[in-house]
């Protein structure tokens, strides 16, 4: 369990426009400062527990994890939005257990939280260096350094660390350049082709005609005269030759009206 403190029973909390838990007054502001103090929440532990579950086969001892947080249940809502939790002696480990989490940082150097941080980027390590094939094995100085460097640039632009980020930054890290393959991912070149279902030749297969197939046929009966197309611009102007033709006969017919044989033009 938890270090005892008996004037921690309580903590005001808010959640914050980046989505965590932010501590806005708490029972015990003598050995606390709530600016900048961050609360882990249930959905949050869950991750933080499965993530180290991972760890348990390098040697981490889960136990750590009672000694780090002070573990806090919903108390009631409050006015404002904010969540009054309560001091709780559940344990972190128990199922189904919903706890909110404070890390236990009253000695922020050497107190249980840091123990439990140095715990896990140890065995972090261990993890790294056991499934990935590095030139040259990774330390936890490495590790540390290149963490702080990324926590050094939030702090250079005001924003305060929570303590689920600076636990996930140690739980997630991977070298830059460097990817962890997941289990249930083929590796390049495992996949199975031979699977692959077979298809028939298509020239073992013969399609059997009827009417409606025969292309040939259809092609024997069509008219020569849809060879070639008329323009429909082409046939008015025939027409009105036509038309002029017949003019000119009838102008000839009336020149010939006295019957002598002769023709005579026709008065204007």
């Amino acid at each position: 369990m938890s270090q005892s403190n008996p004037k921690l029973e309580w903590c005001i909390v808010r959640l914050g426009e980046d989505l965590n838990w932010w501590v806005t007054e708490i029972s015990d502001p003598v050995h606390w400062d709530v600016d900048g103090l961050g609360v882990i929440d249930p959905r949050q532990m869950s991750y933080i527990l499965e993530q180290c579950d991972l760890l348990r086969e390098y040697g981490f001892d889960a136990d750590v994890l009672d000694e780090a947080f002070f573990p806090f249940r919903i108390d009631r809502e409050e006015k404002d939005g904010t969540v009054r939790v309560a001091r709780t002696r559940d344990s972190l480990l128990e199922e189904d257990t919903v706890l909110f989490c404070l890390p236990d940082v009253i000695d922020e150097e050497k107190g249980p939280y840091a123990d439990f941080l140095d715990q896990i980027t140890k065995f972090r390590v261990k993890l790294l260096n056991d499934l990935i094939d590095f030139d040259e094995n990774i330390t936890v100085d490495e590790i540390e350094e290149d963490i702080r460097e990324r926590q050094n640039q939030e702090y250079m632009e005001g924003r305060a660390v929570h303590p689920f980020n600076e636990i996930t930054a140690i739980l997630d890290y991977v070298p830059e350049g460097y990817e962890l393959e997941d289990d249930d991912t083929p590796k390049s070149g495992d996949e199975d082709i031979d699977d692959l279902p077979d298809f028939e030749d298509a020239d073992d297969e013969k399609i059997e005609e009827d009417e409606t197939m025969r292309w040939d046929d259809d092609e024997d009966e069509e008219p020569e005269d849809d060879e070639e197309d008329d323009d429909p611009l082409d046939t008015d102007e025939d027409e009105d030759a036509d038309e002029g033709k017949d003019g000119d006969e009838d102008k000839g017919d009336d020149s010939d009206e006295d019957g002598d044989g002769e023709t005579r033009p026709s008065k204007s």
